[in-house]
């Protein structure tokens, strides 16, 4: 275990060491973003380059190419924040916006696209959004869901590279890819594996509620499957090709697996939300489920840390 100072980014871009906190890593680590309690910046060592407290827990967030933080706040807006300055330069609230004051909408994906449109999942009223600067709707596509509730509707949404939607809807414990007119093009219920739904947020939990979900460079689906303790890759005709599951890793227990990202390598990192203070909150295997970095730090983030991103890593899928 490695103990790891802070460095906080205090106003006008200041350094400053503020406290000590725990970092307990296994293996070469990565740079990258993730929120619980602090929106935070860690580098591969475990330092903390950058820190300012954030509310709740954030679904989604990134790092966008000029610097600044996308991220979604109070499960309905979708903020960019200044880096520099940590101050709001955008926000949309979709609980407001174009149709919505009054309805129960809760957003938990926000991408910004090439064209600098924003996309949004707005879960309530099941439908993706591509917003310009000043909110106007330049697309939208209705979603399929079978069981709609604003909190369940979909977790991480990606417009992956063929233009398509790829999207994890929680409460079906589904992955559906939409195509630009919203019609559903391939799908994928997430298998039970022949257990009874077990309720909870942890280990004790059982479940096919998927949070996340990214589409390989070789066609087939990474997907984490959320309270289902595992990582499956499933190809275009939906075969199970590679399964990380519970126990597989000595150790470890997962809980629920949020967010996925995959590396050229073929190296899988996840988050494993939900698990308690005896296990990492990030770990990354190869596809030999050997561990090769594991990240805890419970003194900055918290035991509901579901999304991160990893930085400076080219070829990264997420």
């Amino acid at each position: 275990m490695r103990t790891i100072p802070l460095l906080g980014l205090l106003a006008g871009m200041i350094f400053s060491p503020l406290i000590a906190f725990t970092a307990d890593i296994t293996g070469k680590g990565y740079r990258f973003i993730g929120a619980d309690r602090s929106l935070a910046i860690v580098e591969a060592d475990g330092a903390v380059s950058w820190k300012q407290p954030v509310p709740g827990t954030p679904h989604d967030l990134s790092v966008l190419p000029n610097g600044n933080v996308l991220i979604v706040l109070d499960n309905r807006r979708v903020v960019e924040l200044e880096a520099k300055s940590n101050k709001e330069v955008w926000s949309y609230d979709s609980a407001k916006m174009n149709g919505n004051d009054g309805k129960k909408i809760e957003v938990h994906a926000a991408q910004r696209l090439a064209n600098g449109l924003t996309m949004i999942a707005e879960s309530g009223v099941s439908r993706i959004i591509e917003v310009d600067q000043d909110g106007a709707i330049k697309h939208q596509i209705a979603l399929t869901v079978a069981k709609p509730h604003p909190h369940r509707d979909t977790r991480l949404v990606r417009k992956i590279a063929n233009g398509n939607y790829l999207v994890c809807h929680e409460g079906d414990g589904a992955v559906r890819e939409y195509d630009a007119k919203g019609t559903v093009v391939w799908d994928y219920s997430v298998p039970l594996f022949d257990k009874k739904p077990a309720g909870g947020h942890g280990p004790e939990a059982w479940g096919n509620q998927t949070y996340g979900a990214v589409r390989l460079a070789n066609g087939n689906t990474l997907i984490s499957t959320g309270n289902g303790h595992s990582v499956i890759e499933v190809n275009p005709t939906k075969e199970i090709v590679w399964h990380l599951k519970q126990g597989d890793l000595p150790g470890i227990t997962f809980a629920w697996i949020t967010t996925v990202q995959a590396l050229p390598d073929g190296t899988v990192v996840f988050g494993n939300c939900h698990a308690g203070p005896e296990n990492p909150q990030v770990i990354a295997v190869n596809r030999e489920k050997k561990v090769l970095w594991s990240y805890k730090n419970f003194d900055l983030f918290g035991n509901n840390l579901a999304m991160i991103q990893l930085l400076d890593v080219p070829g990264l899928v997420h």
